[in-house]
């Protein structure tokens, strides 16, 4: 049975150590891609979409093996240019993979990519800023080939703000032996740590802090050992694990400087927190406010990936808050299995209010990442058992949230 099965009722105590980003380290194993040689990424999560990712890099050639949290990744041998859409179907962002075929082998083709059911996330921004520096691209219902045979460097303005599409672009000019630069740009950390990684490798990409990205490419890169940061997304969960049951925990490696606006809607709705000797202690044992408006935006506002789990907390602070979903037009999925639990929810667009009060447990269904993790922590507050079904998505960004949660004192276990 793939579902998770939870008591509720027991506030969290302890510490806990967060786990490698997954939205780092994915781009990251395809900037892999570029390098005749091997990449070492250290604290990398053991997640199904990193797993997922490996199968492709092995189809396309690679050799690769773990170390503990270490996955290494030797890219001498990419015989390949076609990424099948068995594996893109698995998978949204392995359409990045497109900039880094680009860059190796100047041709690529990649099948249409799915994921996770939150939206239409078009990939037109991919293809524009391929298209801007020379790529030919060529579409069919099932697939996106390439060629680089006229690539070349110059100036590329997004005309709006995309991550996956940022990171498509600077992989793409690492290889083309021409300055590039990318303007409008976003700016969510991974974008940072990317640009470290392919320094690192021996690029020249400057600029990804401030959204205005210069690549001086065809540069020769080199074997590269890097340590993937700890994942925000994760932290923010149990975080809110915490608020939800009125506990506290200690996150042991908080990726803090990135944290900040969810931090401030914590403390809105009456979490105490500080940091101690580079540990978080967050005190969520104040009876929670409710928080009167929230909007999810781009880096450095309120992460759309902690919006699922925020409606959860909210569902257990007694008064209406209200939360806007500026980033992805269908992500309240979670609200309608929410509602089986007796939460008090309306919806309207991209507007949910969300009227605060007890939990029940019911037998619940997962539909995506995000919303999943929502699930598990309305049971963690609910009176009675809870039954969280399509465990498999939250697998796919939590390495052992059962095991974490279990260890903090919640009673929580996964059905195999």
């Amino acid at each position: 049975m793939d579902a998770i099965r939870i008591i509720g009722g027991r506030p969290l105590r302890g510490s806990i150590t967060v786990q490698g980003s997954k939205n780092a380290a994915l781009p990251m194993m395809a900037a892999a891609l570029l390098h005749e040689g091997v990449t070492v990424l250290h604290n990398c999560p053991r997640i199904a979409d990193v797993f997922y990712m490996e199968e492709i890099l092995r189809e396309l050639g690679a050799d690769t093996f773990w170390s503990g949290h270490s996955l290494h990744l030797d890219c001498r041998q990419i015989c390949h240019a076609c990424v099948k859409q068995d594996y893109t179907n698995k998978m949204r962002s392995s359409v990045i993979l497109l900039g880094a075929l680009l860059g190796r082998k100047k041709q690529g083709t990649i099948g249409y990519p799915g994921g996770c059911v939150i939206g239409q996330r078009p990939v037109d921004l991919h293809l524009q800023v391929l298209r801007g520096l020379g790529a030919r691209i060529q579409e069919s219902e099932e697939k996106i080939c390439a060629d680089a045979k006229q690539m070349h460097g110059g100036c590329f303005v997004f005309p709006r703000k995309s991550v996956g599409a940022t990171e498509q672009g600077m992989l793409a000019a690492v290889a083309i032996p021409e300055e590039t630069q990318l303007l409008n740009c976003a700016c969510e950390p991974e974008i940072l740590w990317l640009e470290r990684l392919l320094n690192a490798m021996g690029a020249d990409v400057r600029g990804a802090r401030d959204g205005r990205i210069r690549i001086r490419g065809g540069r020769r890169l080199r074997d590269c050992e890097f340590w993937v940061p700890p994942d925000r997304i994760v932290a923010g969960t149990y975080l809110c694990a915490s608020a939800i049951t009125r506990g506290v925990i200690t996150l042991c490696n908080p990726p803090g400087e990135e944290m900040d606006a969810f931090l401030e809607v914590y403390q809105k709705m009456g979490g105490q927190y500080k940091f101690i000797g580079g540990k978080l202690v967050a005190d969520s044992r104040r009876a929670f406010k409710p928080v009167n408006f929230v909007e999810t935006a781009e880096y450095p506002g309120f992460p759309t990936d902690l919006q699922s789990p925020l409606m959860a907390v909210l569902t257990a602070a007694h008064g209406k808050s209200h939360i806007r979903e500026n980033i992805f037009e269908d992500r309240f999925k979670a609200a309608y299995e929410l509602r089986k639990m007796g939460a008090g929810i309306e919806l309207s667009g991209r507007d949910a209010w969300i009227q605060g009060g007890s939990l029940r447990g019911n037998s619940v269904e997962a539909q995506e990442l995000r919303g999943g993790a929502a699930l598990v922590l309305a049971g963690l507050a609910a009176e009675g058992e809870t039954i969280v079904r399509g465990a498999s998505y939250i697998e796919r960004g939590y390495e052992t949230i059962c095991e974490d949660l279990e260890s903090l004192g919640g009673r929580i276990e996964r059905y195999r």
